[in-house]
């Protein structure tokens, strides 16, 4: 136990350095995880057609992917924001990491989402992945 405030704050201080490094951690194993999975992936082709061509979309369908990390003021939350990892969500609630990964090929961010969001909830951290075609 810290006797001088000095000693406090020197000890917060380590403490504080020491749950970052825990977090950059996490989210690097959480993005491999993420790449992995995307990258298995195996997504269905789609065939979209207009009056005069037809075009074979080999990724599948085109779309958005996340992660949703709660509650929105955790200490895991403000880090992921102070490091440009994520950012606030006024519809969600939470802080938001987006896929911008694999093209436009949902599937595979899909993938990448839920696989991250896995990683997250292993390490007890309440996230979600979540996507909407484009």
């Amino acid at each position: 136990m810290p006797s001088t405030l000095r000693e406090k704050i020197a000890q917060e201080k380590t403490e504080r350095l020491a749950r970052y490094a825990t977090f950059a951690t996490i989210v690097e194993r959480a993005h491999d995880a993420g790449m992995n999975a995307g990258n298995g992936a195996t997504p269905s082709p789609w065939m979209v057609h207009d009056v005069h061509r037809t075009y074979l979309l080999t990724d599948g369908a085109c779309g958005f992917a996340w992660v949703n990390v709660k509650p929105g003021g955790s200490s895991f939350a403000r880090w992921l924001i102070a490091n440009g990892k994520a950012r606030r969500d006024s519809y969600l609630g939470g802080v938001t990491v987006w896929v911008p990964y694999f093209g436009q090929s949902m599937a595979r961010k899909e993938a990448y989402a839920v696989a991250y969001a896995q990683v997250l909830q292993d390490a007890g951290i309440q996230a979600r992945a979540d996507s909407r075609l484009d």
